[in-house]
């Protein structure tokens, strides 16, 4: 499944979210949210399976090998490790060309689907 944001829409998706004891929760209108618990991308890429951005360094070549696979160049490692993912149940996350690669049940806690 793939599920498309706009720059902005990401950034609103980031502000309604806080983690708290490493994991990733929905902002209420009565959750105290702590500065230290804001969410920004590369917080949130701590709680994906993989990511393709520009801002944030992915370490396509370490994940591919974790899947014991091997490639050619960075667009076939990503194709694999995306193929990987997503035969397994996860969600494409894509906010222009950048790709985040989330569990379902992450997903569904998140309020993306």
């Amino acid at each position: 499944m793939d599920i498309h944001l706009t720059p902005a829409e990401f950034e609103t998706f980031l502000n309604s979210l806080y983690e708290r004891d490493d994991r990733l929760g929905l902002r209420a209108d009565t959750t105290h949210v702590l500065p230290s618990e804001t969410v920004d991308a590369y917080v949130l890429s701590g709680h994906v399976e993989a990511l393709r951005t520009e801002d944030i360094d992915g370490d396509l070549w370490d994940a591919l090998e974790d899947l014991d696979e091997t490639a050619a160049d960075e667009d076939e490692a990503w194709r694999k490790i995306r193929a990987f993912y997503l035969d397994r149940g996860c969600v494409a996350l894509h906010v222009g060309d950048d790709e985040y690669l989330l569990t379902e049940a992450l997903a569904r806690r998140l309020n993306l689907l």
